[in-house]
C-alpha cells in the first residue's frame, strides 16, 4: 500500500519537516510501514512556541464572533475530507473502519461545531455591587500559549479536544500528537489554515515524548500544558511544568469498574460490557475493565459475555466488516499479553480469548476479546491499567461490597451501574468515585458534557462549556463609584489628610 505524505511541522503558518531522526509510523494490521517523518528538534519547538506567542495578541483580541466564524468554517472543512481522514486514521492506528467513519471522524466534527458556538459564551458570572461604594465585575480571558500533548488512542478526536478549546477561548497552541499517530493532527492544523485560522494560532511539532514533549513542556513562554496520557508519563509532566509554575490540566489513565447489580437487565448488561470493553480495541481510558456483578448474576453474566465475545470478528481494519481491529503496536500488543498471562499464573482462567490469533491476523498486533474470571481484587490485571480488549470479571455479595471494590483502584475516571432501582442507581452516582457515572449504559459521550477524572485519573475537563475553567482566567474587575479622594480604608495605613483620629 502506498505511503502517506504530510508535512510534520507548522510553525508561524509555514509547513515544514523536521531536522532530527527519522520516524516510521507503522500500520499496525500488517507491520508495514504507513509513513515517514523527521522529528521536531528542542529548537524547532522554541520557534513553534514562538510563533504562537507573536499570534496571541491578534487571536485574543478577534471577537468571539470572529473567532466563531472560522470554526464553523472549519467543521465544514473537516466534513469536506471526512472519508479521508477516517481512512488516514484507521491505517495509523488499526481502528476499524465502522469506528473512524461512525464515532471518530464525526465526533470531532460535532466537537467543532460545539466550540464555533461556544466560543460566542464566555462571559463572566457576577457583576454589581459588593461593597457599598464599587461595583465589581469578572473578566474572563484567554491565559496565552497552550503547548498540547495528544494522545495515540484518539488522535484526531484527542487533538481536536485539545486544540477547539484553546483557540475558542482566544489562546494560541502548539500541539505535539503522539509520535506513532501523526498524521490526522496535520490533516486537522490544513482544514484549519483552509478555514481562514490566522498564522501562528495551532502550530504543530512531532516527536518523541522525550525530547521534542520535553522541550515544548518546559518552554517558560506557555501559559498552560495540557496532557492526555499515561499516569506514570502525566507525573512526569507535572514535574517538568512545575519548574515553571505552568498551569496545567491531566487526563491521565482509567481502570472503569461496570458493577451490574442483581436487578439489572441481564441482556442489556451483556451487550454493554462487551461493548464497552472492546471499543478501540480496549485502548480507551474509559472502556470497562473490570466487571463487578452480583453473584446470583456472575454464571449467567460471564457466559454470555464470553459467548458474544466468541461472535466478535477480528479483520483488516478497512474492512467495514471488521468489528475488532488490531492494538497500535506490537509493543502494545505484547504488554496486553504479559499481563494477561500473569494474571492466569497467579491463577485467573481466560473463560475465551487471551491470547493472540494465528494464521493471517498474526502479520498484524492482534489480540483476541478476553474475559478473565478469578483474579483476585489486588492482582495487576485488576487494579493495573490494560488497555487491551480484556474484561476481568469478580462477584460480589452486597452493594456496600460492590461500591468498595470498584472504588479500589487508584483511579477514578469513569464508571457505570447496571440497576432497575431508581435509589439504587442514584446512591452509585453519587458514591462512585469517578469524574463520569454511566447508569444503564457505559462509553457514550456528548461534546456538551465534561469528561475528566480524579484520583490517580488527573484533573481538568475536556469538552463541553466546563473545559474553559482549564483554557481561561478569572479576572476581578472592581471600580470606584463616589470619586472621593479620601476612602475610609486609607486611615488603616496613614492618618493623615483629614483622616487623623480625634
Amino acid at each position: 500500500m502506498t505511503e502517506m505524505k504530510f508535512p510534520s511541522r507548522l510553525v508561524g503558518g509555514r509547513w515544514g519537516d523536521g531536522e532530527g531522526e527519522p520516524l516510521v509510523v507503522t500500520d499496525p494490521s500488517t507491520g508495514e510501514k504507513a509513513a515517514e517523518y523527521a522529528a521536531s528538534t528542542p529548537s524547532q519547538v522554541a520557534a513553534a512556541v514562538g510563533g504562537a506567542a507573536e499570534a496571541y495578541a491578534e487571536w485574543s483580541g478577534a471577537t468571539p464572533g470572529e473567532r466563531a466564524a472560522v470554526l464553523v468554517r472549519l467543521a465544514a472543512e473537516l466534513e469536506s475530507v471526512a472519508d479521508d481522514l477516517a481512512a488516514a486514521e484507521t491505517r495509523q492506528t488499526g481502528k476499524p473502519i465502522r469506528l473512524t467513519t461512525r464515532f471518530d471522524v464525526p465526533g470531532s466534527i460535532d466537537n467543532v461545531a460545539f466550540f464555533a458556538g461556544a466560543a460566542r459564551h464566555l462571559e463572566g458570572r457576577a457583576a454589581g455591587e459588593y461593597s457599598a461604594d464599587h461595583t465589581s465585575s469578572i473578566r474572563r480571558e484567554p491565559l496565552g500559549v497552550v503547548g498540547s500533548i495528544a494522545p495515540w488512542n484518539y488522535p484526531l478526536q484527542m487533538a481536536v479536544w485539545k486544540v477547539l478549546p484553546a483557540i475558542a477561548a482566544g489562546n494560541t497552541i502548539v500541539l505535539k500528537p503522539a509520535e506513532n499517530t501523526p498524521v490526522t493532527a496535520s490533516m486537522l492544523a490544513e482544514a484549519a489554515e483552509r478555514a481562514g485560522l490566522p498564522d501562528g494560532v495551532l502550530n504543530i511539532v512531532n516527536g518523541p515524548g522525550a525530547l521534542t514533549g520535553e522541550a515544548l513542556v518546559a518552554d517558560p513562554r506557555l501559559a498552560m500544558t495540557s496532557f492526555t496520557g499515561s499516569t506514570e508519563v502525566g507525573r512526569r509532566v507535572a514535574a517538568v511544568a512545575a519548574r515553571n509554575g505552568t498551569r496545567l490540566h491531566l487526563e491521565l489513565g482509567g481502570k472503569a469498574p461496570f458493577v451490574v447489580f442483581d436487578d439489572a437487565d441481564l441482556e442489556a448488561a451483556v451487550h454493554g460490557a462487551v461493548a464497552a470493553s472492546l471499543v478501540n480495541t480496549g485502548q480507551d481510558c474509559t472502556a470497562a475493565t473490570r466487571a463487578y456483578v452480583h453473584e446470583s448474576l456472575f454464571e449467567a453474566f460471564t457466559a454470555g459475555v464470553a459467548d458474544l465475545m466468541r461472535t466478535v470478528r477480528l479483520g483488516p481494519p478497512a474492512d467495514s466488516a471488521t468489528d475488532l481491529g488490531p492494538l497500535v503496536s506490537f509493543r502494545q500488543r505484547d504488554r496486553v499479553a504479559a499481563m494477561v498471562d500473569a494474571a492466569v499464573a497467579e491463577g485467573a482462567r481466560a473463560v475465551t480469548g487471551g491470547r493472540a490469533p494465528g494464521g493471517e491476523l498474526s502479520r498484524g498486533a492482534y489480540y483476541e476479546p478476553t474475559l478473565l474470571v478469578g483474579a483476585s481484587q489486588g492482582s495487576a490485571i485488576v487494579q493495573q491499567e490494560v488497555f487491551g480488549p480484556v474484561l476481568a470479571a469478580l462477584p460480589f455479595r452486597t452493594d456496600e461490597e460492590a461500591f468498595a471494590l470498584a472504588n479500589d483502584t487508584a483511579f477514578g475516571l469513569a464508571a457505570s451501574a447496571w440497576t432497575r432501582d431508581v435509589y439504587r442507581a442514584q446512591t452509585a452516582a453519587r458514591v462512585l468515585q469517578a469524574g463520569t457515572v454511566w447508569i444503564n449504559d457505559h462509553i457514550p459521550i456528548i461534546s456538551e458534557m465534561p469528561h475528566g477524572g480524579r484520583k490517580a485519573s488527573g484533573y481538568g475537563k475536556d469538552m463541553s462549556a466546563y473545559t474553559f475553567e482549564e483554557y481561561t482566567q478569572v479576572k476581578h474587575v472592581m471600580a470606584e463609584l463616589t470619586a472621593e479622594p479620601r476612602k475610609a480604608w486609607h486611615r488603616t495605613v496613614f492618618t493623615g489628610g483629614g483622616h487623623a483620629e480625634r
